[in-house]
């Protein structure tokens, strides 16, 4: 539906996964397990190479159908991978989506979360004429609430029931982006 395309802020730069990023995603997923497994049930040990070459072919797919926009995270200097951020649960209807982000633990607290949750939701709003980025988050993830906060996302409370991770059901927060916080106006 909508090309391959790369976003940029300067410090990092997003851009549709390619076969090539396996390794990469791989390690990175092993390297963060400690705070990605808690809230994430795809993050886990059993988590193979192949696997991470099985989400790209299927997210690159799922991208030209207009379903899901998954961006790997990089570092505009070093192009190192620093993790994802996508767009995913998008509704024809409503044209809202779900925004979701992870940062390679070694990465964590310099931005990069923030950076490219913003560069997604400019995307969704400018490209695909959506009009609300939801960002649900489970009660205890401190970690993913701040950056929520920290890029100025409307808190609109506690949804119960919300998330279930590995058959653990959790309350989760909701925050929302809409095109006003980005300076535009919501178009369909």
């Amino acid at each position: 539906m909508f090309p391959f395309i790369t976003l940029t802020d300067g410090a990092v730069y997003l851009r549709a996964f390619e076969l090539g990023d396996a390794p990469a995603l791989h390690q990175a997923i092993h390297e963060s397990l400690p705070a990605l497994s808690p809230w994430m049930s795809w993050a886990n040990e059993n988590y193979t190479l192949e696997l991470a070459q099985r989400f790209i072919t299927v997210t690159r797919a799922e991208w030209s159908a207009g379903r899901l926009y998954s961006f790997g995270v990089f570092d505009s200097q070093t192009n190192a991978f620093l993790g994802s951020c996508g767009l995913s649960h998008i509704h024809p209807v409503y044209h809202f989506c779900n925004l979701g982000y992870w940062i390679r633990t070694p990465q964590h607290g310099r931005g990069h979360a923030g950076r490219a949750a913003k560069l997604a939701a400019q995307f969704a709003f400018q490209r695909l004429n959506l009009i609300r980025a939801e960002i649900v988050i489970a009660k205890d993830n401190s970690a993913s609430r701040r950056v929520a906060e920290k890029i100025g996302a409307h808190y609109e409370g506690i949804l119960l029931n919300r998330m279930v991770v590995n058959k653990a059901i959790y309350d989760a927060h909701m925050f929302a982006l809409i095109p006003a916080d980005f300076g535009l106006v919501a178009q369909l």
